[in-house]
């Protein structure tokens, strides 16, 4: 079961300015199944290792990803808790407009 723990507007904010980009997105899905070093990931993108870096930093900032040394690297750890609280988030929004469809659908069946 999910506990839904309320985010705070920084917290949403951070999180879908860090989703917003399809690079940090690839990231995080690389990096969910399994951890992968900072290094690996810079291989998979035509950009150098220290935009990757930023890319990983931003997605550590927002609470999706962790980043843990092992050796002379960084594993990066996509954060699946993070995820089910976006995602429960997001459900939430849904709820609400699914609800203001079917009172617009009760209101025209009305007539």
């Amino acid at each position: 079961m999910v506990s839904y723990v309320e985010l705070s507007d920084a917290e949403v904010d951070r999180i879908f300015r860090a989703l917003a980009d399809s690079t940090r997105r690839d990231i995080v899905r690389r990096t969910l199944a399994s951890g992968t070093s900072v290094s690996v990931l810079a291989e998979a993108y035509e950009m150098s290792f220290a935009a990757v870096q930023k890319h990983v930093a931003v997605l550590e900032e927002a609470g999706l990803v962790t980043k843990r040394p092992h050796g002379r690297e960084r594993i990066v750890h996509g954060n699946p808790e993070a995820i089910r609280r976006v995602r429960a988030l997001l459900d939430r929004y849904e709820q609400v407009w699914r609800g203001r469809v079917d009172r617009l659908d009760a209101l025209l069946a009305s007539d």
